[in-house]
């Protein structure tokens, strides 16, 4: 479970969606996709803001995710308390959606539900433990068309892709990318609604629906050329439009190799969530394992000088460290380096950059 300091600290982050909390290309975005479809369908638009508080049923069972599904683990999930949660994903806000239709019916609408998720993620450019999401789910008792119209509607003139994917809230799933510097991105997933999760919320047999799920972040990358995920969160006047970004400076990185026992069972997800708990977004551009080997394999006196049991591994992590705002000192770096390792070793022995501490 959260501690009331984590909860407050993860409640605190700025939800980039929302424009109580001020102007940000993310919402023109969001605003624009809305637009799009709306004009495409004729149909009506409902919004769904909602606490990103929510509880565990929203969040999995409304949605169909199976009871031992592994996402339910606390690794992936920010549990509050036996029956809350902080939303990991902005699907989770679309039960309650679905149900306030149920109540207050109109044959054909698009329901809108952005907001800010919480995530176990790996750290690097285009990953963020908070990044924000949309769902648009057409919920109609009129013919819907082809889910093809919704995709192409929502990319654009953008090279894209789908590929099936399964997900437990919708039918013929697929995975949409488009390219982009001569790779795919994931920019979202989408499919027809599941019946069980509109009936699930009072919706009977003569609905049907179509839903989307979008990462708006990378959308917006995409959309500007922005390089790196924190400039989303940056104080750059740039993020106020949807022009082209430019650079106003590349800072330097400093890199530090970190050789580490961990649990065997832990992964990239599980180091990103630690370093962000130990230092936050601002200074880590990325985590990256570059070799892992079963410390009972490792020769006595390299498992003696990590502190390291049998039963563990050993990494070779390498973080990369750069500010975007200003140049890091080697003793900025030395320092951010040791509590990166402290948050990620589980040795009993240690190496200091700064000298041994207690």
């Amino acid at each position: 479970m959260l501690t009331p300091e984590q909860l407050a600290r993860d409640l605190a982050v700025r939800d980039l969606t929302d424009p109580a909390t001020g102007s940000h290309a993310v919402q023109l975005i969001l605003n624009d996709l809305v637009d799009t479809l709306a004009r495409l369908w004729g149909c009506e638009v409902r919004w769904c803001r909602s606490d990103r508080v929510v509880s565990i049923a929203d969040n999995y069972d409304n949605l169909g995710y199976d009871s031992a599904a592994v996402t339910r683990d606390a690794r992936y999930t920010r549990y509050v308390d036996a029956n809350r949660m902080l939303r990991s994903h902005s699907s989770a806000m679309v039960p309650a959606a679905l149900r306030a239709l149920a109540a207050d019916p109109v044959d054909d609408v698009l329901v809108v539900c952005p907001g800010i998720v919480y995530r176990r993620d790996s750290i690097d450019r285009l990953h963020t433990g908070t990044p924000h999401q949309l769902d648009l789910w057409r919920i109609s008792r009129k013919p819907l068309g082809p889910l093809e119209d919704m995709i192409v509607a929502v990319v654009g003139g953008a090279e894209h892709r789908v590929e099936p994917r399964v997900h437990p809230y919708t039918v013929d799933g697929l995975q949409v990318d488009l390219r982009h510097g001569g790779e795919w991105v994931e920019i979202g997933e989408c499919g027809l609604a599941h019946p069980e999760v509109l009936a699930r919320a009072g919706l009977d047999a003569s609905w049907s629906g179509l839903a989307m799920g979008l990462g708006l972040d990378r959308i917006l990358m995409l959309r500007k050329g922005i390089p790196d995920i924190r400039i989303l969160r940056s104080d750059d006047p740039q993020l106020l439009d949807l022009l082209p970004y430019r650079p106003v400076s590349a800072m330097p990185s400093i890199t530090r190799d970190l050789s580490v026992a961990v649990e065997d069972d832990d992964l990239v997800e599980d180091l990103g969530d630690r370093v962000r708990d130990a230092v936050g977004d601002d200074c880590v551009e990325s985590v990256e394992i570059v070799s892992e080997t079963p410390c009972a394999e490792l020769p006595p006196r390299a498992r003696e000088r990590l502190g390291a049991r049998e039963d563990q591994k050993n990494l070779l992590v390498r973080i990369v460290l750069r500010r975007l705002d200003r140049t890091l000192s080697d003793a900025e770096a030395n320092e951010l380096r040791d509590r990166v390792y402290a948050a990620v070793h589980r040795g009993s022995a240690h190496q200091w950059a700064l000298g041994r501490r207690s």
